[in-house]
């Protein structure tokens, strides 16, 4: 679904990505890495509001550079800070993003009520968002990222400042969602315990792709057993290597 190939990002001086090559296909894919790595740098090229330095992004055929609408049309983002309108409801956030995709009241209602029933918010959509916890938030922007029922869902740390409980959960649903509706989902963290041997991880070090494949061939390929150790060692190997 997504082809980077060659990709990199300069903040001034800095680099922030170097020259990375990384596939992400349907599925649950996850990229990791500590604060600082690149993972919000490369949300931020893949939904445009940053132009690399070098580089293609190509998504299910389209080119990201010449064919921006047809790829932003793909996708559904929930950023790591929030982007709800607080002084809005819930429906009207969720209409107003429906209208910007050409949808109607009623279809962007239609689309969105499983995920509404789900998330116990289908009575409270004349609430105000500031009305609403952290957690039902996220819950919301999850709702609204899926009314136009994209093909590619991306999640930047949007487990952030919720409870363990509510994380776990909102993850947990996201992995359901992801073959319910055979989306390519790109789930970026630097929280290890969000990650299953399942998934196909794209480990982000200093800019670079240190490491990326299904988390159990890893683990095989470096002789450990948990993410935790597959983490540890392949920074080191990295920090070896000049990474």
């Amino acid at each position: 679904m997504i082809n980077i190939e060659n990709l990199s990002f300069n903040y001034h001086k800095k680099r922030a990505l170097k020259g990375i090559n990384v596939q992400f296909n349907q599925g649950f894919n996850v990229l990791l890495g500590s604060n600082g790595a690149g993972k919000s740098t490369l949300i931020a090229l893949l939904t445009h509001l940053l132009k690399p330095s070098t580089g293609t992004i190509r998504c299910a055929g389209y080119d990201l550079g010449s064919q921006t609408n047809q790829v932003m049309a793909l996708f559904g983002v929930v950023f790591q800070q929030s982007t709800l309108d607080l002084d809005l409801t819930i429906k009207q956030n969720l209409c107003y993003f429906g209208a910007l995709h050409g949808l109607s009241t009623k279809v962007t209602l239609a689309n969105c009520q499983p995920l509404l029933q789900y998330f116990s918010l289908e009575h409270r959509l004349g609430e105000k968002i500031r009305q609403l916890n952290g957690g039902h938030r996220r819950r919301v922007e999850l709702v609204r990222a899926l009314c136009h029922r994209p093909k590619i869902l991306l999640l930047d740390e949007a487990s952030v400042g919720l409870d363990n409980d509510s994380r776990q959960s909102f993850l947990s649903y996201v992995r359901k969602l992801t073959e319910q509706q055979q989306l390519c989902v790109v789930w970026t963290t630097h929280l290890l315990d969000e990650v299953i041997p399942s998934d196909h991880l794209v480990l982000l070090t200093d800019g670079e792709v240190a490491a990326s494949g299904e988390v159990a061939s890893l683990c095989q390929q470096y002789q450990v057993q948990q993410v935790q150790q597959l983490y540890l060692k392949v920074n080191q190997q990295g920090a070896f290597n000049g990474i």
